[in-house]
């Protein structure tokens, strides 16, 4: 859907550098409605032997002049690392150097570290890094990014999970990060809606991202099956029957950022196809 209040308005997308992921989804959602992206992203070399590979400059650089060429918009592709206050404040700068006010933040930047594991067995610094990666960005980028958002309405929309609603097993960092994330949108939709600020959350369950198949691959490992099984057996929880698409969470946080939500403010709302309908 074409959401035309989006046009000429300005998104900065984290976790937006490669074309598998929600926040390339995002990304170009957002530009064929008119809005300019700055492609946020790691942007570091590939690492030999990684099994999940993060987002190169190059890769940034081909999505932003994409998405520049085909929506005829404008694109700015800059590296960061949302563990980095110091990697934060650069960017901003170079943001700065580009636009002059930012409509709209998309905190979508998200990693698993040392799973799969029982909380006895998981390793603290893997616990941690997962926190820090899913759960403080969202504070860091939010911070650093919301001046630059004043004096006009604005939304933010942070990716948290199904894992922040019902726990995974073998998975606690991701759902304890992601449980946050729900809670710190809301108390930031509180203390900035009279800014004229919204923020919301989406809460994707299964979507067939590279890190979704990458967790497909652990969990067949662990038990001692394959990545086909461990993909049917999950269907099996989806009502729809389904693993969705990237497009299918990247609709509703179009959405969220659009002023067809303009009185929906502090909501966690799940994509998953049904898996969780609780109250």
């Amino acid at each position: 859907m074409i959401y035309n209040d989006l046009k000429e308005k300005t998104a900065v997308v984290t976790g937006a550098g490669k074309k598998t992921g929600i926040g390339f989804a995002i990304a170009k959602k957002l530009a064929a409605s008119g809005c300019n992206i700055v492609v946020a992203d790691l942007g570091k070399p590939p690492v030999p032997g990684e099994s999940l590979k993060s987002a190169t400059s190059e890769e940034m650089k081909e999505i932003a002049g994409e998405l520049a060429r085909t929506c005829g918009v404008r694109t700015l592709a800059v590296a960061v690392d949302v563990t980095d206050n110091s990697a934060i404040a650069a960017m901003v700068e170079i943001i700065k150097g580009t636009f002059d006010h930012i409509d709209i933040l998309c905190n979508n930047a998200g990693a698993s570290f040392g799973v799969p594991n029982t909380v006895l067995g998981y390793d603290e610094a893997a616990w941690l890094k997962t926190i820090d990666v899913n759960l403080f960005s969202v504070f860091r980028m939010s911070r650093a990014v919301i001046p630059l958002m004043a004096g006009k309405p604005a939304a933010i929309v942070n990716t948290a999970s199904r894992a922040g609603k019902v726990p995974p097993i073998f998975n606690s960092a991701y759902a304890v990060a992601k449980a946050g994330v729900i809670m710190l949108t809301k108390t930031m939709a509180k203390e900035l809606g009279g800014s004229g600020i919204r923020v919301n959350a989406i809460c994707p369950g299964q979507i067939a991202t590279d890190l979704e198949k990458w967790r497909f691959g652990l969990e067949a490992s662990f038990l001692g099956t394959t990545v086909e099984a461990q993909e049917k057996e999950m269907c099996k929880t989806i009502p729809l029957g389904y693993i969705g698409p990237p497009a299918e969470a990247a609709e509703l946080a179009v959405f969220l950022a659009s002023d067809a939500s303009r009185y929906i403010t502090g909501q966690a709302i799940n994509v998953d196809g049904g898996q969780c309908m609780e109250l």
